[in-house]
């Protein structure tokens, strides 16, 4: 009987755990819709196809010249189904005190920002937005657990609205290993 019972049980977990990674298997950014820097929705679904890169952001960073480079990036393969989506955040050291209008003014004056920005949001801790739930656990995503280590991390979305790696916030955007990501 203890056979039986612990065979059953084996079957049981072997069945939720394929049920939990189908359900990560099943889920892509464009479940999401996420309020632009203006604060209208920005519905994730309608990128469907382009590759996207998602990146939290802060004005007052030793990384925020970053910007630069990323503006870059976008102008380069913005017409080759690529986009960036910034997410100012101030879960490090306070480096994005500003208002949603602020940062806006920031980044279109200093860095000539024209990818789209997203209303301030939290990357991490109690209040982390669901976006970066799913960004950052392996059981929503299907592909790894991460921690947003600082700003400007950078995750990679197929054109499938799946991720498929994680850039750690120091590895600029004009890297070989960004660009051949969005090149193949």
């Amino acid at each position: 009987m203890k056979y039986f019972t612990f065979i059953i049980t084996l079957f049981i977990l072997t069945m939720e755990n394929l049920q939990a990674q189908n359900n990560a298997d099943n889920q892509t950014i464009y479940q999401f819709t996420v309020e632009d820097i203006n604060g209208k929705p920005f519905a994730l679904a309608d990128l469907k196809g382009k590759k996207v890169m998602i990146v939290n952001t802060a004005s007052k960073c030793g990384l925020t010249p970053q910007y630069k480079e990323l503006e870059a990036l976008y102008q380069q393969y913005k017409d080759r189904d690529f986009i960036i989506i910034g997410f100012p955040a101030n879960n490090f050291l306070g480096q994005e005190p500003g208002s949603n209008e602020q940062i806006a003014s920031f980044c279109s004056i200093n860095y000539g920002v024209t990818f789209p920005m997203m209303s301030k949001i939290s990357v991490k801790g109690k209040n982390m937005h669901p976006l970066y739930q799913f960004l950052t656990q392996k059981s929503k995503n299907g592909v790894e657990d991460s921690k947003v280590k600082w700003n400007f991390q950078k995750y990679l979305i197929g054109r499938d609205g799946k991720l498929e790696k994680v850039i750690d916030p120091k590895t600029l955007p004009s890297s070989d290993e960004v660009k051949q990501w969005i090149e193949k």
